[in-house]
């Protein structure tokens, strides 16, 4: 029964957000600058508390010269900064871009490892970005990136009850099917930043609300 209802709400949201722009890191293909393991993890560190569209032109300003780590270490600090500012806290993301660019040559000869307890051992990579790593840069689909939208929704839709993201990560992958696991981030990002908002999400207008448990929903348009 449950199986059925995560099918319906998957196609479903699939269907709504066809024409939805996706992040710059969850598309196949890139314009302006190569997609390597490499430029995925630079493009998803800085789109943390940063807006998609934000994002997306400092990756690119920065990317379109600098796509590796050798070149990275080349430029100072400073000039980072200004390549991807007004991206959130640029000046923390420049100095841990250049520290995980120097990490990454000195152990791992100059390549993004391709193990996901690798990249957790790396000062500055969280979980939810070393999965994004794992999934739209190594083509590796046995991972499943979880953020606060991830998190927050199928606990509100009454799939799952946890308290964390990693907790949340773990049952998601016990009753979502393996098919649905290279989309569900970026899909579930789009449906918590337009409709199934933290807070007063629009539930009038919600086109899953028929299967949802509206968990922890305490005021809603």
């Amino acid at each position: 029964m449950q199986k059925e209802k995560i099918d319906n709400v998957m196609n479903i949201l699939q269907k709504h957000y066809i024409n939805h722009p996706q992040p710059l890191v969850s598309r196949d293909k890139w314009e302006h600058i190569p997609k390597t393991p490499y430029t995925v993890l630079i493009s998803c560190l800085l789109s943390l508390r940063t807006k998609d569209e934000v994002t997306e032109e400092a990756s690119i300003r920065l990317l379109e010269k600098y796509n590796t780590p050798q070149t990275m270490i080349t430029i100072p600090k400073q000039s980072i900064q200004q390549l991807i500012y007004p991206v959130g806290f640029y000046k923390v993301k420049a100095k841990r871009i250049k520290d995980i660019s120097k990490t990454i040559i000195e152990t791992y000869d100059g390549k993004v490892p391709d193990s996901i307890q690798d990249l957790l051992s790396i000062k500055g990579i969280g979980r939810k970005t070393a999965n994004i790593v794992m999934v739209y840069g190594h083509n590796d689909t046995n991972h499943l990136p979880i953020d606060t939208h991830c998190h927050r929704i199928p606990n509100r839709l009454g799939w799952i009850s946890t308290k964390t993201p990693e907790e949340t990560e773990t049952e998601l992958k016990k009753i979502l099917p393996k098919t649905y696991w290279k989309i569900f981030n970026h899909l579930f990002v789009s449906f918590g930043q337009t409709i199934c908002t933290p807070i007063s999400p629009h539930c009038t207008t919600c086109p899953v609300k028929s299967y949802c448990k509206q968990k922890n929903v305490k005021k809603h348009r």
